[in-house]
């Protein structure tokens, strides 16, 4: 659905985390953009706006994508879904609880990035290895802890799922 409301400038719905979001949007606004400033969804961040840092990762269609490279018209019928969108799912809490176990995270910037590109591994492989969980997260820079505990925290949230059996 799109509608024009001003010059350069149209209004267009997104499903966003599972509901209708009617925003307004140019050509070539992002959808981090949207996100940020007509949603009030922070957990994706503006860190480098270049798609290399992934503070702004976001599952688009289920897959772990760049929101600062994505432009929101082209995400127009197709589900996103943000960090806070995905904090009930059994994933991301057993994600959440080993990185602050195993002391994953310091200024916390770049983790809600990690955590929606762990979400999305651990959706598509429920027992990666380690080379699995580094290829995944090899798009998400983190310049305080290195990745050590990021990797170790992943492989403890994968253990616990498979452990208690929680699926989505």
């Amino acid at each position: 659905m799109t509608t024009t409301t001003a010059p350069g400038s149209t209004r267009i719905e997104l499903d966003i985390n599972g509901v209708a979001a009617d925003v307004r949007a140019g050509l070539s606004t992002t959808l981090l953009t949207v996100l940020r400033d007509e949603l009030h969804l922070t957990a994706a961040k503006r860190g480098c706006n270049q798609g290399v840092c992934g503070a702004c990762t976001v599952e688009i269609d289920g897959v772990p994508m760049r929101s600062c490279l994505s432009l929101a018209h082209g995400c127009v019928e197709r589900p996103v879904r943000t960090l806070e969108g995905l904090v009930e799912t059994p994933r991301i809490q057993a994600l959440q609880r080993a990185f602050a176990a195993s002391g994953a995270f310091q200024c916390g910037f770049c983790t809600p990035g990690m955590l929606v590109a762990a979400h999305a591994l651990l959706a598509a492989d429920p027992a990666p290895d380690e080379a699995a969980i580094r290829r995944a997260l090899s798009g998400n820079l983190c310049r305080c802890t290195g990745y050590a505990r990021i990797v170790a925290a992943v492989q403890d949230a994968a253990t616990a799922l498979a452990a208690g059996g929680a699926a989505s």
